[in-house]
């Protein structure tokens, strides 16, 4: 009798190869099919790897939708942990259409509660935290908090106590509430002190225009004060106007103290420095109170005095902050130096430098000409010329570009983008700034008439893709010379000092 044959069934060892090998090529379809959508239209129909209806699956870059073929990804972006893609739809040759590109956000909005937690987290806590600090910061400030809540609590009382006993009214009701008007003033204005801290890293890198401006506020509270005379009636919001913004300049003043004394120190002899400049401060002062008490005696105008007064003020407050000499490039200090360095070869020296920066150039209000760390939909509007400038940045953790709409040179930075590429990319944009005007300039002495504060005459994509590729060959040669000879006047080049934006371009 011959053997008979028997069918074998698979092994659950087979079986688990067969499925892994179905998987390895479902991914590897899945990556071409992506691929493709990437890099432009398919020459030919892709047909995605057939699933039993039960496993079914769905490709796409919003949800579980299929994207279509005439979509084209252009780059992803990120900021704080949040991501966004930008695509754009492609013509019927293939070529991106013009004004086609819109963002899709990766990731579903945060619930409230963490919004507000971010919120909350955005005024209490400092940049990078807990990194950013030591230790000790949190028992700390923990304790501070419990003092200052203890103190406000006792301040209320006190107060009223310290009212009754001056003989304010002989009635009951009217101690009580003068006590509570004077304390909705000073509460107005701790109010105002907490909001204006959150400004934060601005107070390191451009505290002679935040110092300045401090002292412009302090002089506006104190006229808003003596209106409060003229108009008695409207006491409470006058005075908690006037003390919201004394305080604010309260908190530039304390703030910026500290890096200021610093920049005069030499050595470990800071806490000597702080002590003489308060002494120095504190006599000022008293002197000053000694005039006034004089003068007031002799009963002078009010307006005439004031404004007097309040020239010298100001007048000293801006010849104080232009007498500091800092040793650090932010903003205004570094575009003084770029603009030196490309115009006569040289980089100023400390107290040039110092001298030419505009101390009116306050810190909220934005850059007209240049915009580092901009977000992707600032500086592009046609995705073809991303395309185009996108090879030229191969090689750079940055990419710098000129909207002509917005009027702006722009520098995006992508992920991996460290201190170093910031600044080079905060140099490239000078660079490209001062061609466009080199450009313009050129146009208009050649005959050509356009507004001289305008860019918009030589904002053609084709020209700006020229313009920034000159500027590349430039940058690669003399960003090293210029760092050279700014370390060799002294100064000191950090990319947290240039407030670059938080938005950065991210791998797909």
């Amino acid at each position: 009798m011959p053997p008979m044959k028997l069918r074998r069934s698979s092994s659950p060892a087979q079986t688990l190869t067969t499925s892994s090998q179905d998987a390895r090529v479902l991914v590897r379809e899945t990556i071409r099919i992506s691929a493709n959508l990437a890099s432009g239209p398919p020459s030919m129909p892709v047909i995605p790897p057939t699933m039993p209806e039960s496993k079914n699956l769905r490709l796409g870059l919003v949800e579980d939708e299929f994207i279509d073929s005439s979509l084209r990804l252009i780059c992803c972006e990120e900021i704080d942990g949040r991501r966004w893609k930008y695509i754009a739809e492609n013509d019927s040759f293939g070529n991106i259409k013009k004004g086609s590109i819109r963002s899709v956000s990766l990731q579903t909005p945060l619930a409230p509660v963490d919004e507000l937690m971010s919120f909350i987290r955005s005024y209490v806590v400092p940049e990078g935290f807990p990194d950013s600090v030591s230790p000790s910061y949190v028992p700390y400030m923990t304790f501070r908090a419990l003092k200052h809540f203890f103190g406000g609590a006792i301040g209320v009382f006190t107060t009223q106590t310290l009212l009754t006993s001056v003989g304010v009214s002989r009635n009951r009701a009217a101690p009580g509430a003068v006590a509570m008007n004077w304390i909705l003033k000073d509460g107005a204005g701790r109010v105002g002190k907490m909001l204006f801290s959150r400004q934060g890293k601005k107070f390191d890198y451009d505290l002679k225009q935040l110092r300045f401006a401090g002292d412009l506020l302090m002089e506006l509270g104190a006229g808003v004060e003596l209106a409060t005379a003229a108009m008695p009636n409207l006491f409470l919001p006058l005075a908690c106007a006037a003390n919201v913004v004394k305080n604010v300049s309260a908190v530039t003043s304390t703030s910026t103290r500290t890096p200021i004394y610093k920049a005069f120190a030499k050595g470990e002899n800071i806490g000597d420095v702080t002590a003489k400049g308060e002494c120095v401060g504190n006599v000022a002062d008293l002197l000053g109170t000694g005039l006034s008490i004089m003068l007031s005696k002799k009963n002078p105008s009010l307006f005439t005095t004031f404004a007097f007064l309040s020239c010298g003020y100001v007048m000293s407050s801006y010849l104080e902050v232009k007498s500091v000499v800092l040793h650090t490039l932010n903003r205004a200090r570094f575009s003084v130096a770029v603009d030196s360095f490309l115009e006569t070869g040289r980089v100023p020296s400390l107290k040039e430098g110092n001298s030419k920066e505009s101390i009116f150039a306050f810190p909220w209000v934005q850059d007209s000409s240049i915009q580092l760390g901009c977000r992707f939909k600032d500086a592009f509007q046609d995705p073809g010329l991303y395309v185009a400038l996108e090879p030229l940045f191969e090689r750079e953790r940055y990419i710098v570009t000129y909207n002509p709409l917005k009027n702006k040179v722009c520098a995006l930075l992508k992920d991996q983008a460290k201190s170093e590429d910031i600044l080079k990319a905060a140099f490239h944009s000078h660079v490209l700034l001062h061609s466009i005007q080199s450009s313009v300039k050129n146009q208009i002495s050649s005959g050509k008439h356009y507004e001289h504060d305008s860019l918009n005459s030589i904002a053609m994509p084709a020209n700006i893709e020229s313009l920034v590729a000159d500027t590349c060959n430039m940058v690669s040669s003399t960003y090293g010379l210029f760092k050279y000879k700014a370390a060799e006047q002294g100064w000191v080049m950090s990319e947290s000092l240039l407030n670059p934006g938080r938005a950065r371009l991210c791998q797909d």
